[in-house]
């Protein structure tokens, strides 16, 4: 299954989707959204900066990729991230995870 179709089974409503970090960019800027789940390689480009813009807006995002946790940019080693392929079931339980810990941030 697909990322998007998951988290819409789960019951979320998928905002905005982005193919490039250039698409991403004001999207995670601007964009209203509750939490975020981000490739870490977009079309061959790191997705740190992004994660960055998403981080200092405060909101929770997760990393969903085929590099697991070893591929995680070096400024968020702490954050949650699923390997590719993944099971619904798991999706479900990092995002309960990543917004369980802004509710408790907040």
């Amino acid at each position: 299954m697909m990322t998007v179709e998951m988290l819409e089974e789960l019951g979320h409503r998928v905002v905005a989707e982005a193919g490039t970090i250039s698409a991403a960019e004001p999207l995670a800027r601007n964009a209203d959204f509750d939490m975020a789940v981000l490739d870490i390689n977009v079309g061959g480009t790191n997705i740190a900066p992004i994660a960055q813009i998403i981080a200092d807006r405060g909101l929770p995002f997760i990393f969903a990729s085929g590099y697991g946790s070893e591929g995680r940019p070096q400024a968020f080693q702490d954050r949650p991230a699923l390997r590719k392929p993944f099971l619904i079931e798991s999706l479900a339980q990092m995002i309960e995870k990543a917004l369980g810990d802004r509710k408790a941030v907040t």
